[in-house]
């Protein structure tokens, strides 16, 4: 089985399992806990708060373990302050949890404006600048798209942020760049910024939300105290051990992960490219761990089941998902026609090999002048 939808989920790695299993099963003890054992725990989990700290640049900052990415986003949008009747920037292509935040607080009575991006889903920065003004309060950009990799320069959009209104908060969600493109929170006016452990080989059921020393957040949930007062609930020190053995194995393999998946990538550019109806939608300058294209002849739900069938599980992102009631990303990154319904996206891991590309290569070759012998 060939697996190119890593955007999705990752296999957790044999070392983040054992990691966990570890923490399963031996230093099981509540972090909370006044013991040895507990504090010992505590300990670990401050250790790995530290060692994530460093991975994204960001030393000097605060980290909150979540229970994912979806609630570091909820965290970061509803545990702020925010003028009343202000201004919250998005852009029109935003991971759901951002989009359905941004759409909770306009219901709540707040300017939401969305940023446009380009065909390749980058925000278009002239567009965005016009957007801003001293009554904006908060703006979440998305760092690398999970729809087509395209990577956002979140610093350059904070500083424009910052320069229009100084107060505002800036917040990214980093789910797909965390562990997988350098990230360097310190030299950037970031305020606030969203990390998955499943999307690295970590096991799902941890995230964690960055934030800068200058920003207080209140809790969203309430209990016993835990994650100094910001988020309550018994810490999942697995999950969390596992997330810093994830992350911390994904940046020593970097560079090297980097330099596979960009020579993957032109293969199977070069490969798509002798299709007449298949538009290429990543930008050449995007992540490395993400290819999305379409197709205007066959949906890309159709080519999904027809690959696999031949053993190939890839994603069609969000854009086609079928439990949407909406076209926002389709009409965002400006497809029209068939290609609205023909996206694909391909999206690797550091374990991904040039092998499995050939193999997709040939196995879609395969299906799809099949499939385009149906299309009436």
């Amino acid at each position: 089985m060939i697996y190119f939808d890593n955007a999705a989920t990752t296999r957790v790695t044999k070392e983040a399992a054992e990691t966990a299993l570890k923490y399963f099963t031996d230093l099981y003890y509540n972090p909370s806990a006044m013991y040895h054992e507990g504090l010992k725990v505590k300990n670990d989990i401050e250790s790995v708060r530290k060692s994530i700290l460093s991975a994204i640049g960001a030393p000097d900052g605060k980290l909150y373990f979540t229970s994912s990415g979806t609630e570091a986003d909820n965290l970061a949008f509803f545990g702020t302050k925010k003028k009343k009747n202000s201004r919250v920037i998005i852009s029109n292509a935003e991971h759901a949890a951002v989009y359905q935040s941004a759409m909770n607080l306009k219901n709540a009575g707040y300017g939401v404006s969305l940023a446009p991006v380009d065909g390749s889903g980058r925000v278009d920065e002239d567009k965005f600048r016009e957007l801003l003004s001293d009554d904006v309060s908060f703006v979440s950009v998305i760092h690398v798209s999970n729809e087509t990799g395209a990577i956002n320069d979140i610093a350059a959009l904070a500083r424009l942020t910052k320069q229009a209104s100084p107060r505002a908060l800036f917040h990214s969600d980093g789910v797909q760049a965390g562990g997988k493109i350098r990230v360097d929170l310190a030299n950037a006016p970031i305020d606030l910024y969203s990390l998955s452990a499943h999307k690295i080989g970590a096991p799902k059921g941890t995230g964690a939300l960055y934030c800068s020393k200058c920003v207080n957040l209140n809790p969203i949930l309430y209990g016993g105290g835990q994650e100094e007062g910001v988020r309550s609930s018994t810490e999942n020190t697995a999950g969390i051990m596992a997330f810093g053995q994830a992350m911390s194995d994904c940046c020593k393999y970097m560079a090297e992960t980097r330099e596979k998946l960009k020579n993957i990538i032109k293969y199977l550019r070069k490969a798509l490219g002798e299709y007449d109806d298949i538009a290429i939608l990543s930008p050449e300058d995007g992540s490395p761990y993400i290819l999305s294209f379409a197709s205007g002849s066959v949906r890309g739900e159709v080519i999904e089941h027809a690959l696999e069938r031949e053993g190939v599980l890839v994603g069609t992102g969000s854009a086609c998902s079928s439990n949407k009631t909406t076209r926002r990303i389709p009409e965002a990154l400006k497809l029209k026609g068939k290609y609205a319904e023909g996206v694909l996206r391909l999206s690797f891991s550091r374990f991904t090999t040039a092998e499995e590309a050939v193999i997709f290569a040939e196995k879609f070759e395969k299906v799809y002048k099949e499939l385009k012998k149906h299309v009436g």
